[in-house]
């Protein structure tokens, strides 16, 4: 690659180790994060006779199926606690860091990585999750692998990967009072669709991004995967920065002044050329919902659940009418007036210290009217807000303060969802059954959904906020 740059292009040319004809090349991995579901990775390890090439740049969370209630218990399911179990003796095993089931550092992954610093700027990192591309708001290469590829990396700390195309989003303008990240992403996803990136990695860009904290910045880059983007980027700045000083495995000393003087010129240059292009207004973003069973079926809170007969294209409209039928909505019905069953704020898309706060605001004197779980990104995250007295306005409020853990976003805990319920959520997917057997998912952000805590349908939280509700 020669000539102006992309974010991504510098990034990938850095790392290319061999190329072959078929197009593919080999990445070098800086950083690679793995979970209790990573056991088959280890177990095919084991099997080749083969020893993990770098167990200093690979670190293991346990995250995905712990359990959030009774942590000193541990797992009472016996098939993951045995997950847990091999986590603690094949990291051991290999000499591998592990922040396990009751490290005060545990936490969901793509919350541990950036808060403990070992996502930064440049890197390449990759774990056995989809929504790795959250690491990507720090201006890193971030993207999620299977499991095969999973043992690559361990036995080998490279990567055999196709070039994505690229795709720049740009946000102009300034979010309105109450419009958060979520808002934002679920509005781009559905303007392209959930297939809109496919094949692509996505850098977001403009005055709205730049706007943006950390926290939200990890939501936004979260979700690119739900609009079919291989990663999601957002060049390193001030804010990021500020982010990682101090932070453990960030550099120290001259090697934080020389590491700050690299991410300074981690940008696209001025005429580097994107493969696509899409501007956005921010100021026409309105706080948004979804009404169906993808993240693309996103529409502002003001709206109505739409007719699958007004569509025109024939394979569309029978989606539509698939996704209205599961949610068990009539067409034309204000999303306002949709009751729901319960409310989760938790996931590695809205469970920093950032959204908790946001949803403490709604919740501050309110008491929630249907069942409300919130689960905190990561036990650090969990003290900060007990040491913020967060967790005494929930209690307060009726919800369920928890441990830390992916919990209902998919359901591999035991909690869930129990079939037929509609539940208000701050988590990344809205597929059937993606809470529980025969749940319906609505995606909002961590405002929202206090709101809909509140009220016990989906509600616009600028008119609560703004003395018109409860």
């Amino acid at each position: 690659m020669s000539g102006p740059l992309t974010l991504f292009e510098k990034i990938w040319r850095d790392h290319v180790v061999a190329e072959r004809a078929d197009g593919q090349s080999l990445l070098w991995i800086d950083r690679h994060l793995c979970h209790e579901g990573s056991f088959h990775a280890f177990d095919k390890l084991a099997r080749s006779g083969r020893p993990v090439r770098r167990p200093d740049l690979t670190f293991a969370i346990a995250d995905h199926y712990v359990p959030t209630r009774d942590r000193a218990a541990g797992p009472r399911d016996p098939e993951i606690a045995t997950m847990v179990r091999l986590l603690d003796e094949n990291t051991a095993r290999h000499g591998i860091t592990q922040f396990g089931l009751n490290d005060p550092d545990q936490g969901i992954v793509h919350v541990v990585g950036p808060e403990l610093g070992l996502t930064q700027p440049g890197i390449t990192l990759v774990c056995g999750d989809s929504h790795t591309s959250t690491h990507g708001a720090f201006g890193a290469l971030a993207f999620g692998i299977g499991a095969s590829e999973v043992s690559h990396v361990l036995a080998t700390q490279t990567l055999w990967q196709k070039r994505p195309r690229t795709l720049r989003i740009t946000v102009d303008g300034a979010l309105s009072q109450h419009v958060t990240a979520k808002d934002l992403i679920l509005a781009v996803i559905a303007r392209i669709g959930a297939d809109g990136a496919a094949g692509h990695v996505i850098e977001y860009a403009g005055p709205a991004i730049r706007a943006l904290s950390m926290e939200a910045r990890m939501t936004v880059c979260n979700m690119s995967i739900e609009a079919g983007g291989r990663a999601g980027m957002i060049a390193p700045d001030d804010t990021t920065i500020e982010w990682l000083a101090g932070r453990r495995y960030a550099p120290k000393g001259a090697a934080w002044e020389a590491a700050v003087a690299a991410w300074r010129g981690l940008e696209s240059d001025p005429e580097a050329a994107f493969d696509r292009e899409l501007r956005l207004d921010a100021a026409t973003i309105a706080p948004t919902v979804t009404w169906g069973i993808s993240p693309e079926h996103a529409v502002p809170v003001t709206a109505h659940v739409p007719n699958p007969e007004d569509e025109p294209d024939t394979a569309r409209r029978a989606a539509l009418a698939t996704a209205v039928d599961y949610m068990g909505l009539a067409p034309g019905t204000p999303l306002t007036e949709i009751a729901v069953d319960r409310v989760f704020i938790g996931s590695c898309t809205n469970a920093r210290i950032e959204d908790l706060r946001a949803a403490a605001a709604v919740l501050q004197d309110r008491r929630a009217t249907v069942p409300l779980m919130i689960v905190p990104g990561s036990s650090a995250v969990k003290r900060q807000a007990e040491a913020e007295g967060l967790d005494r306005v929930f209690t307060a409020a009726g919800a369920e303060w928890l441990d830390s853990g992916c919990s209902m976003c998919a359901a591999t805990n035991g909690d869930m969802a129990a079939p037929g319920e509609r539940c208000a959520s701050t988590t990344n997917r809205n597929f059937r059954g993606r809470q529980g057997l025969g749940s319906r998912t609505h995606l909002m952000s961590p405002a929202m959904a206090a709101a809909a805590a509140v009220t016990g349908r989906i509600t616009d939280v600028r008119q609560l906020i703004s003395g018109a509700g409860p």
